[in-house]
């Protein structure tokens, strides 16, 4: 099957921004790299449906959050090491502060409702306007902006962050460190 090229070069560009946002809905590497595969391979079987014209990124995380949606149904009656302990044990622990500030982001972000997860990512970490990401969930602009605003206040609730300039950023530990340097 031939594609246009102006097509294929829009579904190259869009590919990072897929998988970081099926690592984000996974939490896991291998199957988010299968799920962005799978994504592809739907594109491009039914790229006859793409309106040319229209956002090509948009057209993708749609189906990629479809194809997720379909898989979540599929594995919610497998049962599988949810609650991480095993998968936890297996692992190492960060060495370093950036690493484990990121594992925090990442738990507090799987305890999140999963419609406002999703549409905290697609608007603050994949860069879509509210009302593309509105679009893509098949909802109002409004909701989206609800769920964003409760997905950031809770987040912030989850990562026990009570004054931004604060809990952001150096602990007080490295700015004295700084500050003496200096």
């Amino acid at each position: 099957m031939s594609i246009d090229t102006s097509l294929r070069e829009s579904m190259l560009r869009a590919t990072p921004n897929l998988r970081a946002f099926a690592i984000s809905l996974t939490n896991n590497v291998d199957r988010a790299d299968d799920l962005v595969q799978e994504t592809l391979m739907r594109a491009i079987a039914n790229i006859d449906r793409f309106q040319p014209g229209t956002n090509m990124q948009a057209w993708l995380f749609t189906i990629l959050r479809n194809l997720f949606h379909s898989e979540y149904r599929k594995r919610r009656r497998e049962v599988e090491d949810a609650d991480g302990k095993y998968a936890a044990s297996l692992s190492v622990q960060p060495s370093q502060l950036p690493h484990l500030d990121f594992e925090d982001l990442q738990k507090a972000l799987a305890r999140l409702p999963h419609d406002q997860r999703e549409a905290l990512l697609l608007v603050g970490a994949s860069g879509f306007s509210y009302e593309q990401a509105a679009e893509i969930c098949g909802c109002a602009v409004g909701t989206i902006k609800s769920r964003v605003n409760r997905a950031r206040h809770r987040l912030a609730e989850l990562m026990h962050f009570t004054d931004i300039e604060e809990d952001i950023g150096p602990d007080r530990v490295i700015l004295s460190v700084m500050h003496a340097v200096a």
